[in-house]
Order: C-alpha cells, then sequence, then structure tokens
C-alpha cells in the first residue's frame, strides 16, 4: 500500500493505493507545515486517528507533498514525525510546489501558482522547479492568499473600515473584540489559519465592492511580485491550485489579461493529479508488497 498525501498549512489530503493502483481509501486531517509544526506534534496528530490506526502499518510508502517543505531540514522534520505513524514505510516528503507543478503541467513549461492559506510560485520546465522569489510568510508576503485578505479584512473591521452592512452582518455573526483576536494573531502558531478562517464569510460578500476591491489588490499584488518576477513570463501558461484561486478564478484571470499573460489550469486541489501520477509509476508500484 502507498500513501499520497498533499498538505497545506491547513487541510491536508490523504489517498492510499493498493500495489495495482486501486484506491482503498481517503483520509482528510489538519495540514501540516514544519514551520508550525513539530516532529512529535505530526507523529501525536495522526497517532490518536482511529483511521490511521488500522492502516498505517500496512502502508510501505509514503508520499508527502507539504507547504514550508522546502529544504532538506525542513522536510527531515515533517519525515521523522511520519516515521513514527508508518513504521514499515519508505517516506519521501517534498515541497507543495513540486505538487501543484505536477498537478498543472501539461506538456509544456509553466509558471506553477499557490494560492490557500498561503501563497507561492515556481517555474517548472517540466524536469525541475525554478523559483524567483522566496515564499516570505504570512507576515511578510503571502499575496493574495486566504491568509492575506483575511489579515485586512480583519484590520478594516477592527479600524471600523468596512461598509456598514458588512460590519453588521460580521459583527453579528461573531461578535469579535480586539481582545478575542490580539491572542490569535499574536500568541498561536495557527496565526495564518486563523485570519484565513474568515474568507468564507468574505467570499460571501463576494458580489460587494469592497470585497471586490480587497481581492482585486491582493490578486494584482501577487501577479505583479510574484508572476511578473519569472523571465518571459508572458510566454508560457500560468496555472493555479488552491481553494483561494479556484473561488476567484474570474478575477485572476481578469487580471492576467490585463497584463497580456497566458492562462492555464486554475483547480482547486492537487491531489487528483497527484494519484494519477503516482499510478502511472506502475515499475513502482508492482514492487510494493
Amino acid at each position: 500500500m502507498i500513501a499520497i498525501a498533499e498538505s497545506g498549512s491547513t487541510k491536508c489530503d490523504w489517498v492510499f493505493l493498493n500495489k495495482e493502483g486501486a484506491e482503498q481509501t481517503r483520509i482528510k486531517t489538519i495540514g501540516f507545515n514544519p514551520y508550525f509544526h513539530s516532529s512529535a506534534f505530526v507523529a501525536d496528530s495522526l497517532s490518536e486517528l482511529d483511521d490511521f490506526r488500522g492502516i498505517a502499518n500496512t502502508v510501505t510508502h509514503v508520499f508527502f507533498y507539504g507547504a514550508g517543505c522546502s529544504t532538506d531540514a525542513l522536510q527531515a522534520q515533517i519525515a521523522s514525525g511520519l516515521e513514527q505513524v508508518f513504521t514499515k514505510a519508505q517516506i519521501s516528503v517534498d515541497h507543495d510546489l513540486v505538487a501543484a507543478a505536477y498537478s498543472l503541467y501539461d506538456g509544456e513549461p509553466l509558471i506553477s501558482c499557490i494560492l490557500g492559506t498561503g501563497s507561492n510560485s515556481c517555474f517548472y520546465d517540466g524536469d525541475k522547479i525554478h523559483e524567483a522569489l522566496p515564499a516570505l510568510g504570512f507576515i511578510l508576503g503571502d499575496e493574495a492568499s486566504g491568509c492575506h485578505m483575511g489579515k485586512q479584512f480583519i484590520t478594516d473591521y477592527l479600524y471600523k473600515r468596512l461598509p456598514a452592512d458588512i460590519h453588521e452582518d460580521f459583527e453579528g455573526r461573531y461578535n469579535l473584540t480586539w481582545s478575542d483576536i490580539r491572542p490569535e494573531v499574536y500568541n498561536s502558531v495557527h496565526a495564518n489559519v486563523y485570519l484565513s478562517a474568515y474568507m468564507p464569510f468574505i467570499y460571501e460578500w463576494r458580489d460587494s465592492d469592497y470585497v471586490r476591491q480587497l481581492v482585486v489588490k491582493s490578486i494584482r499584488s501577487f501577479i505583479s511580485i510574484h508572476v511578473a518576477s519569472y523571465p518571459k513570463y508572458r510566454d508560457v501558461p500560468i496555472g493555479f491550485v488552491g481553494s483561494i484561486a479556484f473561488l476567484f478564478q474570474d478575477i485572476i484571470k481578469q487580471e492576467l489579461e490585463k497584463h497580456g499573460c497566458r492562462i492555464g489550469r486554475i483547480i482547486r486541489g492537487p491531489i487528483e493529479s497527484l494519484v494519477d501520477y503516482h499510478k502511472s509509476k506502475v515499475s513502482l508500484l508492482r514492487t510494493i508488497s
């Protein structure tokens, strides 16, 4: 049995295949990011789940693609936690940029972008990943991500800069004060997840001028900073994965067109394409006992 996992900072999708490549089961867990989660946290979180207790010992290979897994040291941190759960498995940990590139690649080089809880981008030539700029995370970067938009929205709420109808709706549902919000942002390792958690509410108001302007400004920032950092970015398709990209794909397409860019695929998550990718490795699957 092999396990394929695609993890953002918020959630992780797991798919388990038998040696013939047939899907056995799917499991959703919280996301694991080495910037926020230790090896012990990964091991403890998975070990306490009944679904994993029944299947972990049958897994011989784990392919984990995760946010933040950009260096050998960070990959090793996640791998160490997985090894404590999948004790009979060979563990492979790679960056979520690799998962995005695999899922968006369609035979020609492209710029692959992630817009979810966080954001990132790379150029994929069909063989190797090339990054023009570092991902600065939710404090300094993550433009056009759920956290980036959520942070601006919460700031406007606290400064009483929201339109009256949106402010009233938000306050009626959440009844938040600065005292409620402050520890979630400044004293929690999950501040990025907390801020992005308000995206469903923001999306409900997507037809309002305020939200549209918020989203447009954030996406323009991502395009001008990240997409435009790649040479000849107008000559290759630009694809996106992630919940934010999927929900606001109309705005993304409009902004890319304004920049004279080629629009590639926009998908919610890469897990389906990752499963297909690993199913294609027939020789590997046949070695699994």
